[in-house]
């Protein structure tokens, strides 16, 4: 059996998110208590206690996600016994690929925090609210080529881009909020349904090279170091281990296609992954992996009794 271990992305935030670990594990308390004091926040206050208006905003939700992730990863660890590197794979979708290079000892929790704190933020900074937007294309007849198709009308009037191929059914565009409205139009002529995403940004398109840039600045500062565990990257949905090549590889996811599909069908074909793992807050990408690879076991991850069970599962 091989495993792969994934990370979710944003959108899987929620109150009270990762306060089952921290009251049950010291090892989480401490990543938590780590981040607080890398971010000069009481983060993990707000991840328990809310505002949701709060712990939704891009700068707060990105580091949130990956703390519950390496909590979860770190209890595994120091409670049950199971590290990382019983994984054949890490993956993790957009900033769910540092949680999976923190997880994986390629970035400190202290750096990665920081780095998706700043990273939140240039997101935000880089297109001014209203002006851009994003939409996912859904149904029986959404397919990649689809979503091109949509996509390429909605360029006659500005930006649009595919973001997030994240499953058959499930495609996400992003760009200027005229031309993702232009591109919806295109996706309900061919047969999809489309429903514009409450997000504060397009995020995933050239509108965020300013974005990549500021990113590019604070990477070239970070230190990085080969993972325990190949990081499959959104970028070329492939293994990396290089830590040069996974520097570069987030600059681009800024701006880059998050080819998650392709990097889930590599794993389940090549990479001869027969049981994914999410760990971390929410199903999200339990439930894509189900759909994607549906002769492999797909499991959540985010409960004491979870981890406790899948340790259990391991022998």
């Amino acid at each position: 059996m091989t495993l792969a271990l994934l990370f979710p992305g944003q959108g899987s935030q929620s109150v009270g998110m990762g306060a089952a670990l921290a009251d049950a594990f010291a090892s989480a308390r401490e990543v938590y208590a780590e981040i607080d004091e890398a971010l000069g926040q009481k983060l993990s206050q707000l991840m328990r206690e809310g505002p949701e208006d709060q712990l939704t905003l891009t700068e707060n939700a990105q580091p949130a996600l990956m703390a519950v992730s390496v909590a979860a990863a770190r209890a595994l660890r120091a409670e049950f016994g199971v590290d990382v590197t019983r994984a054949g794979f890490v993956a993790g979708h957009s900033l769910g690929e540092y949680s999976a290079l923190c997880a994986a000892g390629a970035i400190s929790l202290s750096d990665t925090a920081r780095l998706l704190k700043l990273r939140g933020q240039a997101m935000q900074r880089a297109v001014p609210v209203g002006r851009g937007a994003m939409a996912s294309l859904i149904g029986p007849k959404t397919d990649l080529a689809l979503a091109e198709d949509a996509a390429r009308a909605g360029t006659e009037v500005g930006v649009c881009v595919v973001a997030n191929d994240n499953n058959a059914g499930n495609i996400v565009i992003s760009g200027d909020k005229a031309a993702v409205d232009r591109a919806i139009e295109k996706a309900k002529e061919l047969g999809a349904r489309a429903i514009p995403l409450n997000v504060s940004a397009p995020f995933h398109c050239p509108l965020m090279q300013p974005a990549a840039d500021e990113m590019a600045t604070a990477l070239a500062e970070a230190t990085i170091v080969a993972p325990a565990v190949p990081v499959v990257a959104n970028v070329t949905a492939r293994p990396e281990i290089d830590p040069e090549i996974i520097r570069r590889l987030l600059i681009e996811q800024v701006t880059g296609r998050v080819r998650w599909r392709e990097s889930m069908e590599w794993m389940a074909g090549e990479g001869g992954v027969t049981r994914f793992a999410e760990i971390g807050s929410g199903k999200v990408l339990t439930g894509m992996a189900k759909r994607i690879a549906p002769d492999a076991e797909s499991l959540s991850l985010n409960t004491p009794e979870e981890l406790e069970a899948f340790a259990k599962s391991l022998g």
